[in-house]
């Protein structure tokens, strides 16, 4: 409440306040300091033409009535309001003439800025805001004896500081602490007799039953207020026009006599019912707005829980991580050692046998130089075959590839880590969670003749990356759902589906990890009938379109083809044509096309296109440039052709001034299909859609053998 109770100027208690037009409240002398004058007022005070009584009105005629001790070129209080405080009239300045008018004076409000001007009552034109001014001393009052209570300490701590005094002995006349007064002073024996009160602070507190601010002026002793122009009449009335208190002399000098005026208890009640009433509403706010503190610091703990769970979540993970990498590692050394002694085995047991083999061919070698060495014929002859033999079978043991390593020094292991390394570089949060469900907008999402809008947005505090959405639709029966879209966009129009349908939709979200939950289901119902008109931009170059695409002209004298805006694959259709103008009886054509249909000549001569082209006497039916059914019975100027497509019997049936032309022209026939229109420039036709399909059809004309 503090805030409410300083002034906007000095930042300081208010002191005098007084009530400004603008509803704001400023301090006297704050408002002496912030009132300018005009250049006349100016002229008229430095003269000295009554100038003395006139700044005795204003109570800025002097410094020390001001409340400053000299002028300065610019003030600014503690909450940024810069001040211009007055100019004083320069010494000597020369007198004026006493006839001199009235000087002038202004006062603007430092918090909104509105000017008000003073009238000769200055000041003291204003209101004091005796309200304000009682509550700023009733606060100041409850302050002082907060402070008086916090300064009363207990005269028996041994702490340092000693601890606030809780009661007082009267007879003991000694400040005891709650501890100190159950040790030095409990209530039995003698001290019990004694009386223990609050200390002096909180009994002479507003309220507390002392003599310090709780007598006559917090009583219904107060004296009432008086009128500010007249003083000795109480305030009786209050003028609603001037929003003020009046008294009774008021009314009786005409000021307020054709105001509306009102008893002022009556008034007071009223105004005190519609505060309390705005009151509830702010409390309610204040009482919204606690509660959200209170959820946003649940939030701070929960975040700081989760934070901490996280932590502790990722910690376990990237230990085991690395327990099962140690556990790899322990793996691979093991085979790195088995290979290891594999290869060692090898390289000894080839070491011993080579040793072997080398001996023995050693001791054989010198064995055989010791028997060349002898002379006895006969003896040598004796033993020399075996022993070539011998010779031989040692030579043989030392084949190819006996005398080289059967394993090599290198290691055939390897380890490819850098996969893995890049896998830990990339180890992100981001990869956590699917995105979540998206909400669908259904203030955005609409239908339009055969096609749907449909909007979408991701839930909001939602963090979770979203890479693109998915549409589904299904087929308008009750079917299966199917992709309709797949991207980024959260706006998405389908158009070309059937007419008096109704459709389900829902959405998921992607992103790296996968694809998220769907969202709820929402039901779209098409138009009953189809609304559209001729479509400029598949239409040919010389056809001219006007009356916002309804009506259709053409500027060659040769045929060109206009199609609708419309697509049917389903349902019972019907529209008319009605032929504004024709000149020298030529045969616009009347029917149905496929989007891609040749443009540059009558409708009905390629494969794309089912027509009925009619010139001033009969018509005919035409596909494929195949011409069937002639009838009787021909358009004019003021015609209107009307065209049935009935795609659940697959047939096309014309009409001319609702009466059925021919049978019905085209069977057996499916797919997608736009409304058509082949014409030149002595022919112009506007277009009527929305229609309901004839409920009863005449008899039709029998065609022309």
């Amino acid at each position: 409440m503090e805030e409410e109770l300083k002034c906007p100027v000095c930042g300081s208690l208010f002191r005098e306040p007084i009530i400004l037009p603008c509803s704001h409240n400023v301090c006297l002398p704050c408002a002496r300091t912030i009132a300018v004058q005009t250049p006349e007022s100016e002229q008229h005070l430095a003269a000295g033409g009554g100038g003395g009584d006139y700044a005795d009105k204003l109570s800025l005629h002097s410094e020390t009535d001001s409340g400053y001790g000299s002028y300065t070129p610019s003030l600014k209080s503690p909450n940024g309001v810069r001040v211009l405080p007055l100019v004083p009239a320069p010494p000597g300045a020369a007198a004026a003439p006493r006839g001199a008018g009235p000087a002038s004076s202004s006062l603007t409000c430092p918090q909104c800025h509105r000017s008000a001007s003073l009238d000769q009552r200055g000041l003291r034109g204003f209101q004091r805001n005796r309200l304000l001014e009682a509550i700023v001393q009733r606060y100041q009052q409850g302050h002082a004896a907060a402070a008086a209570a916090a300064a009363a300490k207990c005269q028996l701590c041994d702490r340092s500081p000693p601890e606030p005094a809780a009661v007082l002995c009267e007879q003991c006349e000694v400040l005891y602490c709650a501890a100190c007064q159950l040790r030095c002073h409990p209530a039995r024996g003698p001290l019990a007799k004694h009386r223990l009160a609050p200390p002096p602070a909180h009994r002479g507190a507003p309220g507390g039953g002392g003599d310090g601010g709780g007598g006559k002026g917090a009583g219904g002793g107060r004296k009432l207020p008086t009128c500010a122009e007249h003083d000795l009449e109480n305030y009786s009335m209050y003028c609603v026009s001037c929003r003020s208190p009046v008294c009774y002399q008021c009314l009786e000098e005409g000021k307020h006599s054709k105001h509306d005026v009102k008893a002022l208890g009556a008034m007071w009640k009223q105004h005190k019912a519609q505060l309390s009433q705005a009151l509830n509403g702010v409390s309610d706010k204040a009482k919204e707005a606690k509660e959200f503190l209170v959820q946003l610091k649940n939030l701070l703990q929960q975040i700081q829980e989760n934070g901490l769970d996280y932590e502790a979540c990722l910690v376990a993970q990237c230990d085991a991580l690395v327990d099962a990498l140690t556990r790899q590692k322990a793996k691979l050394l093991t085979k790195v050692t088995k290979e290891r002694e594999h290869k060692l085995k090898i390289v000894w047991d080839q070491i011993n046998h080579c040793t072997l083999k080398l001996h023995q061919s050693t001791g054989l070698m010198e064995y055989c130089l010791e028997v060349i060495k002898e002379n006895d014929p006969s003896g040598f002859l004796q033993i020399s075959d075996a022993l070539i033999k011998r010779v031989q079978v040692s030579q043989e043991q030392w084949v190819k590839g006996a005398l080289e390593p059967k394993v090599s020094a290198e290691f055939d292991l390897t380890l490819d880590s850098e996969p893995l390394l890049q896998s830990i570089h990339q180890l992100d949060f981001i990869q956590m969670k699917l995105p979540p469900v998206p909400l669908l907008q259904l203030e955005k999402c609409c239908t339009r003749n055969n096609s749907v809008t449909l909007a979408w947005r991701m839930p909001p505090l939602s963090h979770n990356p979203v890479e693109g959405y998915i549409l589904e639709l299904d087929d308008g029966d009750g079917g299966q759902f199917r992709e309709v879209y797949v991207g980024k966009e959260t706006l998405c129009t389908i158009d070309g589906l059937h007419f008096n349908s109704t459709y389900n939709a829902r959405v998921k979200a992607l992103n790296s990890s996968g694809i998220g939950p769907y969202s709820k289901t929402v039901i779209l119902q098409t138009s009953d009938v189809a609304w559209f008109t001729f479509d400029p931009s598949s239409a040919h170059r010389d056809i001219v379109l006007s009356n916002d695409n309804q009506t259709a002209t053409c500027n060659s004298y040769d045929d060109r083809v206009v199609l609708g805006t419309a697509a049917f694959s389903k349902g019972v259709h019907y529209w008319e044509l009605h032929v504004d103008r024709y000149d020298n009886h030529p045969d616009p054509a009347f029917g149905i096309a496929r989007i891609n249909v040749v443009k540059d000549t009558m409708l009905g001569k390629d494969d794309k296109a089912w027509a009925m082209y009619v010139d001033n006497n009969r018509s005919w039916f035409m596909h494929c440039n195949s011409h069937t059914n002639r009838t009787e019975g021909g358009v004019s100027k003021g015609t209107t052709v009307g065209v049935l497509l009935d795609l659940n019997k697959h047939n096309l049936t014309f009409y001319i001034n609702g009466q059925q032309q021919g049978p019905p022209a085209f069977e057996n026939i499916e797919g997608v299909f736009m409304p058509a229109l082949s014409l030149n420039r002595n022919v112009q036709v506007t277009l009527h859609t929305g229609l309901e399909v004839p409920q009863s059809v005449k008899q039709p004309k029998l065609p022309n053998n």
